[in-house]
């Protein structure tokens, strides 16, 4: 069950200096059952001492509001940016607590997900199952509609990466090679 902390509109105390809270890794993945919540505290330029106060300042806050361990992580913009930040590219697909939407949107871009597939090697009867995993039976909602993925084409869906284990998982079962990538697409 994902902890969806930016949907709930959080009262969160913190100062000026901070450029943006999100919360990151699994606990915003829909279908999984997360450990703990990952939060990134992003700063403008300020002390380290200053970072880590209000960091375990947010850090309490948000434990009064979920029952599993809360990790905070903090950074100023330069140090976020830096290659050595293994997280990076995870909070990029994290949400924020303060704007409710992507982190990555600060900057114009947007997270996405392409999962590519072939259906050439399918019985007839798999391609059919496919389609209706995919675009729902008998007025029933597919995948694509009940989570606001896009066919792009044949063989390539567009999703929310909050959404990838439970494509994942669907595909899994009826399709045993795919590939998934992480995307950003520029200004909507």
């Amino acid at each position: 069950m994902m902890q969806n902390l930016w949907q709930k509109k959080l009262k969160l105390n913190y100062s000026k200096d901070v450029f943006d809270i999100v919360q990151f890794g699994s606990s915003v993945m829909e279908g999984e059952l997360p450990n703990d919540v990952d939060i990134a505290v992003i700063f403008h330029q300020i002390s380290l001492k200053n970072q880590l106060n209000e960091s375990q300042n947010i850090k309490k806050q948000i434990q009064n509001n979920v029952d599993i361990p809360v990790h905070v992580k903090s950074f100023d913009l330069y140090s976020f940016f830096n290659k050595s930040n293994f997280a990076r590219e995870s909070i990029f697909f994290g949400k924020s607590l303060i704007f409710g939407d992507y982190f990555s949107q600060r900057f114009g871009i947007y997270p996405r997900i392409h999962i590519s597939y072939s259906l050439k090697d399918l019985k007839k009867k798999d391609k059919i199952r496919f389609n209706y995993l995919l675009s729902g039976k008998g007025g029933g909602y597919g995948l694509l509609r009940k989570y606001k993925g896009i066919l792009l084409n044949p063989g390539l869906i567009e999703i929310f990466p909050e959404y990838l284990e439970i494509f994942t998982e669907a595909i899994k079962k009826i399709i045993s090679k795919f590939e998934v990538r992480r995307v950003f697409l520029g200004i909507k």
